[in-house]
């Protein structure tokens, strides 16, 4: 039988998974999103072209990939009528193949209102959040009470909707929110109809059977690693499971078909928002580092935190997802600085020096540890794997030394033609 590969990211998101999972859909028969909702923001870059996807897999693009969106995802009907209309001057024949799980979680309006409610409520303790009713949908699955998109099927669908609508504007009468909820529900189940128009169906058969008939199969994870409810920098977390465990859960996949994992990482770090960001330059080589590498959030538009690449961080990732292959991003980017750090290990409050990822990150301040690297100070747009700067390949070997993970791909710009795929060595 043939197994589900998992493409995910290391660290707090915005890696450059949309790019990645792009390239590779070639050669894959499916593409499967298994987490997350509109929060992520996926970004593909072709023929002169930006795209970027909220909901919709990354395998889109290819017209022999059939695009899977999971249980595990939260699913935003306005949002994804609004995707659908803007791919469709691409001639992709997206009724052919794409398809929703009907298990999969349904966004309400309210649930985006009470996001804005409870962000706001938090003053100085913002988490960060999009503000697309990600956690307050995930709250409702949890409690039992969510709808699914297979509810919309049903005849009694309006009902079900004006129930928990109705327990949520009873919440948001404590909150300073206003808003025009008949024409939020105008939009809401004028996008519930053209959803019905789409293959909605029962997933994990789907995927299960596809995996019986030797299909190849790749699952797209969100966010990043290090922003998992279970695992992440808690509570500066999305509100799902990031790491391949989640390609269980959110597809219906048991444990025993996971091949590859695929864990893509930045040359160095970002982060979205608040909390915990040991490596953070907060100085002139944060900035230079943050336009060079338009570090602009991709569904918030929020400028993100910077600084220098984190092993320890990276470690614990590999650790719990059980990584097999490294693809590193924008490595382009470092190519404006003489000296590039990598921080090898991290100095606790008391003294004490580790490459282990503390439990308490938030409150207790964490020095890095750095090791400085010669830049390589050339653009690398049109390099190809023969003629890397030698100090770009000292770079790429150390990581892969430090992490024991090969690093089998290389990003060195945004468009799909701008990729190194390297030799698969052993470390």
């Amino acid at each position: 039988m043939a197994k589900v590969d998992v493409l995910l990211g290391l660290q707090w998101g915005d890696e450059g998974k949309g790019k990645i999972v792009d390239v590779l859909a070639p050669k894959y028969d499916v593409v499967a999103r298994f987490q997350g909702g509109p929060n992520a923001g996926h970004t593909l870059e072709f023929e002169g072209i930006k795209h970027v996807l909220h909901q919709i897999p990354s395998g889109i693009f290819r017209e022999r990939t059939k695009n899977i969106i999971g249980n595990g995802v939260v699913l935003d009907p306005v949002i994804f009528k609004k995707e659908i209309e803007s791919l469709s001057k691409f001639n992709i024949n997206l009724r052919a193949n794409l398809f929703i799980s009907k298990k999969a979680t349904l966004i309400i309006p309210s649930h985006r209102l009470l996001d804005q409610a409870f962000e706001a409520a938090k003053g100085e303790n913002k988490i960060g959040s999009t503000l697309k009713g990600i956690g307050p949908s995930y709250q409702d699955k949890i409690g039992r009470q969510g709808l699914r998109v297979g509810d919309i099927l049903s005849d009694n669908f309006n009902d079900k909707f004006n129930k928990l609508a109705e327990s949520h504007l009873a919440i948001l009468k404590n909150y300073p929110v206003t808003f025009n909820w008949p024409e939020l529900c105008e939009q809401f189940f004028d996008a519930v109809q053209f959803l019905r128009q789409f293959n909605l169906v029962e997933s994990e058969y789907m995927i299960n059977n596809e995996l019986k008939a030797g299909s190849t199969i790749l699952a797209e994870g969100a966010q990043g690693s290090l922003l998992d409810i279970d695992f992440g920098s808690y509570p500066f977390v999305t509100s799902s499971n990031t790491i391949a465990a989640g390609a269980c859960t959110g597809l219906g996949v048991a444990p025993k078909h996971i091949g590859e994992v695929y864990g893509i990482f930045k040359a160095y770090s970002t982060r979205v928002g608040s909390g915990p960001f040991p490596t953070e330059l907060l100085n002139e080589e944060g900035e230079r580092m943050r336009k060079e590498g338009n570090e602009f959030g991709s569904t918030t538009g929020r400028p993100r935190r910077c600084g220098w690449i984190d092993i320890p961080a990276l470690k614990y990732s590999i650790m719990i997802n059980g990584v097999t292959r490294l693809l590193m991003m924008k490595a382009d980017v470092l190519s404006i600085f003489p000296t590039i750090k990598v921080c090898v290990k991290y100095q606790l409050k008391d003294g004490t020096i580790t490459d282990m990822l503390p439990y308490e990150l938030v409150h207790d301040k964490i020095l890095p540890v750095y090791q400085e690297f010669k830049g390589w100070s050339v653009p690398l747009t049109h390099k190809t794997g023969d003629s890397l700067p030698v100090e770009l390949e000292n770079y790429i070997q150390f990581i892969e030394q430090e992490l024991n993970v090969p690093i089998t791909l290389v990003s060195t710009g945004p468009d799909r033609l701008q990729t190194i795929f390297r030799k698969e060595v052993a470390v």
